[in-house]
């Protein structure tokens, strides 16, 4: 059977020459499985079964592999669950590749590239817009009516006539190209390469983490991110940071295999404290703190737990509010063009077969006239239909996400530019983003009778009662005993993971945590000398900073006793402390410290709210001696003690305030989105009342409410909807709070924006509308599961993100308000003058259509989709989800200034000889030539007109300044004289003198003139284009939508049991303020 197999690759039942499928390794990583892991006879099993080595690793020369069968093993148990015939994660790599059934069972460490679609895949799902759909259509009846025109029938000219009938046609089809293959170059990526050490063949090398295959030997350093999953072979105090990949930030101990095992031996009665922290699994995503190892890979790709996660976030984007709009946009103008269409071809047909009471024509001259009607009528659809438009977004989207790089925003979804322009609210982080992550000690407390302050010039800003006046730092270290300084030395220094580095100038700077890199300066500050010696005490026993405790600490051995140095958040450990050093004291360590009481506490508490209201993350520093190890009466649980124990009857040592400054401009940018009506909310992991003093410098809180985590998370749903609209501050919050307040704004109706850079931020990120991932401090995971990415990490590049979307919308409906005037009079006035013409003909040639229709069309395009925003932009209201793409005052500039040129037009049209005293067939022949000229410089000056759309009269503003503007309306002025000089029959113009110049200029100069005229009508008293607008806009006008606030205040209103119930409930947090402020007691 194995020889048969050998000789088959393709043989229909490959039998896997492994003992565990991937779904058996992921189990093992995924839940931790430790006794999963006892029943494949530990890492030896595990080894066999993948058949590799943990000294030589994996053989190059590894080709085909006989089946593996239940012999081979130790227990039978491993195969549990194994089927024969699981799925193959590669089936199109040769038999003689390297590791040919490695590859071909569990895959290569790469996910799959998104099924990157290829140019033309992209320009596939590009031409399955509406829009694209109907301009197709037109297209092609275009195109093949030309073709028949110019080369299906003889015409009696046709020496003197161009065959340029086809050209309408393929100038459409040139369009959808341009906007199709633009639409779909915004969707290249790269893959980042980087090394690992590997064995393999009994050697050491780097191996790319892209050829990393299950059961590769890996070895693991300190700042290793870990590329697979795996099971440690053998470690020496191994620490791992899985806060990249669970979002859990506690520093996870790892245990090599032997090791748990022989604990889960002694572990008889399956204690789940004990079971949490035999460990011997690395997690793909983590990185290594400290310690070194090596692991045995189980899974890779797809199987792996980051991979996992990547795959989860590939979602296909929602539809945007700009893209459902301009769908609808497309049905009705579908709708409305084939009803017009339809209507210009039953008027033409019947007055054409009226015209047969006074004689039947030949059967030529018929098939000509129908063919000529059924031009007309696909020249009008072809007018009706905004080609356009598509060009106008795709534009103004590429210009603005080019832009955008330029404001540190990286926009990965394109779409994202026009989403973040109807935010109304905004989600933030506080460290890094609103701050500047440049954390310092600004003041603190040693003792309870020493006060010290780095710029004694802020004194009055941290003057505490019945406190000694501060002194400065550098008086501090004169004024501390030896024994105190020595103290506060190791407790900053020992109990640390930040690390020192020395710059090529010689410069020492700190690398790690902000908060413990901020205490290493504050020694700095002190002018202390060499006090990283310390370091070279090797602790007892460490206990990490753990999100949930607050806290971390280290055991160290002095002389005859052992000392525990804790730190961490202040309100919490002091809850701890039982004594607290006396510096009045004798100096010795035996009688440093005294009872501390509540006076005492009371004093600190009112320190470390003084502290916290000057914007200060307070630290507590202390420490705890022992006289044996382990401490008599303690669990001793797999070598370990717990934190609880040792933290009993701590002596306080200090407290510290530690400053990190706000960015510059976040104040300012705040007061942006609040004026823009962007409400923008802080959600962070600090103490309530840091938070709410930060917020409140930002100019976030104000009157609203701020609330905790935990009990955020408890709000029942009616509770919720209370206080959602109106929080503000979202303090000690998890990335479980940030993604149940981004789902509930939107449920609400909030278009939501938020910040992340944790991979367990990536669930929220990929809930709200816009995801902000930040570039610097961000993960991958994060930033795959983001919009745009801060690549400064900085508040203020949200509002340029803002202004910019705001700007594409407004590109889009200038572009749309100067298409649909050129439009709907083009249509109006073909339809007019070929029912009214003898011989069923538009006054406006196909040629001249096409100039008008597509060529200067899309050169507005791209002169209206760049223009830069400007602060206006911030100074209105964002608009709801629904409101329509057309606005009130659109529609007012729209109709008006299709009656006046039409007007104009017809004017010319019907009366022109006559007012201009036309006599001679050379005056009346350039009639047309007048007529055209004058509806092109109607739409020219249109088009300056369309640069606003409010009721503002300068629409001048701004348009000097934008060089594409100015270059590309002297480039379609240029191309009309040329074509009214020189175009001839091709486009059945002939020359203009000096005055008939004049009159066509001056006459497309009344659009500018009787636009300043439509903008002084006050929109609010057109009721009859509010009724026009709702029909034809949407289901809701664009304040009618409710948002958050709306849905507050209607259950405020209420008059049911429930709401009233709730109600009580809330008002019970009010303030001697009145503001509702929920905290915790």
């Amino acid at each position: 059977m194995h020889e048969e197999f050998c000789d088959f690759p393709d043989y229909e039942e490959y039998i896997s020459p492994f003992a565990f499928t991937p779904q058996i390794l992921s189990r093992l990583i995924d839940s931790k499985d430790v006794n999963l892991l006892k029943n494949i006879d530990g890492v030896e099993g595990l080894l066999t079964g993948l058949r590799t080595n943990s000294k030589t690793g994996l053989s190059s020369n590894e080709t085909t592999l006989s089946p593996f069968t239940s012999d081979d093993i130790v227990n039978i148990e491993v195969l549990e669950g194994h089927d024969k015939n699981s799925q193959l994660q590669s089936s199109d790599i040769s038999k003689n590749t390297s590791f040919y059934h490695r590859i071909k069972i569990y895959g290569r460490n790469v996910l799959p590239t998104k099924k990157q679609k290829t140019i033309f895949q992209l320009m596939w799902i590009a031409l399955q817009e509406k829009i694209i759909i109907l301009l197709a259509i037109a297209a092609i009846l275009s195109l093949g009516l030309g073709l028949y025109e110019d080369f299906g029938v003889k015409h009696e000219d046709e020496e003197h006539k161009p065959k340029v009938s086809w050209v309408e046609g393929v100038a459409i089809f040139v369009a959808i190209f341009i906007v199709v293959l633009v639409s779909s170059l915004n969707h290249w990526q790269k893959l980042q390469d980087r090394d690992v050490k590997a064995i393999r063949d009994g050697k050491e090398f780097l191996l790319s983490v892209y050829n990393i295959l299950v059961g590769d030997i890996l070895k693991l350093e300190p700042g290793d991110i870990i590329p697979t999953d795996g099971v440690l072979i053998d470690s020496y105090n191994l620490k791992c940071d899985e806060s990249a990949a669970t979002g859990e930030s506690d520093a996870v101990r790892k245990m090599n295999c032997e090791d748990c095992l022989k604990a889960l031996e002694k572990n008889v009665e399956y204690d789940p404290s004990i079971l949490s922290k035999i460990d011997p699994f690395v997690i793909s995503g983590s990185k290594v703190l400290e310690g070194v190892g090596s692991y045995v890979v189980t899974s890779v790709g797809v199987n792996s737990y980051f991979g996992k996660t990547m795959m989860a976030l590939r979602t296909e984007p929602e539809d945007t509010p700009l893209q459902k709009k301009l769908s609808k946009l497309a049905d009705d103008i579908a709708k409305l063009g084939g009803g017009a269409t339809l209507l210009m071809l039953i008027v033409l047909l019947i007055k054409y077969f009226i015209s047969f009471n006074f004689g039947i024509p030949n059967t030529t001259s018929i098939i000509q006239s129908l063919i000529r009607i059924l031009t007309s009528t696909v020249a009008l659809i072809v007018v009706a239909i905004p080609e356009g438009l598509p060009l106008a977004v795709t534009l103004a989207l590429a210009f603005a996400t080019t832009r955008m790089l330029n404001g540190y925003n990286l926009v990965r979804v394109l779409s994202a530019c026009e989403t973040m322009g109807g935010a109304t609210t905004v989600c933030s982080d506080k460290t890094g983003t609103l701050t500047q992550n440049n954390m310092s000690v600004v003041t603190g407390t040693i003792g309870l009778t020493l006060n010290f302050l780095k710029d004694l010039a802020r004194a009055n800003d941290f003057s505490i009662p019945n406190l000694n006046r501060p002194i400065s730092l550098q008086k501090l270290k004169e004024t501390l005993s030896p024994v105190i300084m020595n103290l506060l030395e190791e407790s900053i220094v020992i109990n640390s993971t930040a690390f020192e580095n020395v710059s090529g100038n010689g410069q020492i700077t700190f690398t790690g945590s902000k908060t413990e890199t901020a205490l290493l300066s504050f020694l700095v500050d002190m002018d202390r000398k060499n006090f990283m010696d310390l370091r070279k005490i090797k602790p007892i026993q460490v206990f990490p900073f753990s999100s949930e405790r607050k806290a971390m600490g280290v055991v160290i051995e002095r002389k005859v006793k052992m000392r525990f140095y804790v730190k961490g958040a202040s309100e919490l450990l002091l809850e701890k402390a039982k004594f607290i050093v006396n510096l009045d004291l004798s100096e010795d360590e035996v009688s440093v410290y005294s009872n501390l009481t509540e006076e005492n506490i009371t004093a600190l508490r009112q320190i470390i709210e003084n502290y916290a209201h000057q914007s200060l993350r307070t630290i507590f520093m202390g420490y705890c001696d022992f006289n044996e190890w382990p401490p008599s009466g303690m669990n001793v649980v797999v070598r370990e003690i717990t934190f609880d124990d040792l933290v009993k009857n701590v002596i306080l040592l200090g407290v510290v305030g530690i400053e990190d400054p706000l960015r510059d401009g976040v104040r300012e940018a705040v007061q942006d989105c609040n004026r823009a009506g962007v409400k923008v909310r802080m959600v962070t992991g600090d103490n309530i009342m840091t938070a709410k003093s930060i917020a409140t410098q930002c100019g976030i809180y104000t009157d609203g409410i701020v609330i905790e985590g935990h009990e955020f998370r408890n709000l029942l749903p009616d509770e919720m909807n209370i206080v959602v609209p109106n929080l503000q501050v979202l303090a000690r919050s998890s990335p479980q709070d940030k993604k149940i307040l981004v789902e509930k704004l939107r449920e609400l109706g909030e278009v939501v924006a938020v910040t992340g850079d944790g991979t367990n931020d990536g669930p929220a990120l990929k809930a709200a509308d816009v995801g902000f991932s930040m570039g610097i401090a961000g993960t991958e995971v994060a930033k795959e599961a983001s919009s745009i990415v801060l690549m400064d990490d900085n508040f203020s590049s949200i509002v340029k993100a803002i202004m910019w979307g705001r700007s594409v919308n407004d590109s889009v409906k200038k572009f749309l308000q100067f298409q649909l005037t050129v439009n709907l009079t083009a249509v109006l006035l073909t339809f007019i003058s070929a029912v009214s013409s003898d011989q069923q003909e538009a006054i406006l040639s196909a040629v001249q259509l096409l100039w008008i229709n597509l060529i200067m069309n899309t050169l507005a395009a791209l002169a209206l989709a760049t223009d830069p925003p400007t602060p206006d932009l911030l100074k209105r209201k964002p608009e709801a989800r629904s409101a329509s793409l057309i606005s009130l005052d659109m529609w007012k500039m729209i109709l008006g200034q299709c009656a006046v040129q039409l007007l104009v037009t017809l004017i010319l049209l019907y009366c022109g000889n006559d007012i201009l005293d036309y006599d001679t067939p050379e005056e009346k022949s350039s009639l047309p030539t007048i007529i055209f000229n004058t509806f092109v410089f109607l739409q020219i000056f249109n088009e300056i007109n369309s640069r606003r759309l409010n009721d503002k009269l300068n629409i001048f503003k701004g348009a000097f300044s934008n060089k594409y503007f100015i270059v590309i309306f002297s480039f379609i002025i240029t191309g009309q004289i040329i074509i009214v000089t020189f175009g001839g029959t091709v486009f059945n113009t002939q020359k203009l003198n000096i005055v008939q110049w004049l009159l066509c200029v001056g006459l497309g100069f009344s659009s500018v003139l009787f636009g300043a005229l439509i903008r002084l009508i006050p929109t609010q008293n057109l009721s009859w284009v509010a009724k026009l607008k709702k029909c034809l806009g949407g289901k809701k006008g664009e304040h009618q939508e409710r948002t958050s606030n709306d849905i507050s205040s209607a259950y405020f209103n209420q008059e049911g049991k429930e709401a009233k119930k709730v109600k009580k409930e809330v008002k019970e947090h009010v303030d001697a303020d009145d503001r509702i402020e929920i905290v915790l007691d």
